[in-house]
């Protein structure tokens, strides 16, 4: 238990670092409201009327999302195999390179059906 000692205290102390600068600024800030600061913030552009039901998304936001979290969760996986590289071996460098050509594939499948472009 010693050795989490320094981190806990540092969770700690983090947290009444947070709880403290969140009560201190509701204290010691000043409270000036008025009709802008409580209206909804727009960047300056006037809102436009939504259709009835919130209107629809195109689909390809959604699988730019979920291409982008694909490759970044293959970039996590590369981490500890990079660390750990000289340590794990022939089965280790095989087991990577399986992993990089079953990402690869897809990944040139999405590149050539253009799901990588900016329209």
């Amino acid at each position: 238990m010693d050795l989490y000692a320094p981190i806990i205290g540092l969770i700690i102390l983090g947290a009444v670092f947070a709880v403290g600068s969140v009560a201190f600024s509701a204290v010691a800030g000043p409270k000036r409201y008025n009709r802008a600061r409580l209206d909804s913030y727009e960047c300056g552009i006037q809102p436009t009327p939504q259709p009835v039901g919130g209107g629809r998304i195109p689909i390809k936001y959604y699988l730019t999302a979920m291409t982008f979290i694909i490759f970044d969760i293959e970039i996590i996986f590369l981490y500890p195999w990079a660390v750990r590289f000289d340590h794990l071996g022939v089965f280790g460098f095989v087991a990577m390179v399986t992993f990089l050509f079953l990402i690869t594939v897809p990944f040139i499948y999405e590149w050539r059906r253009g799901g990588l472009e900016w329209d």
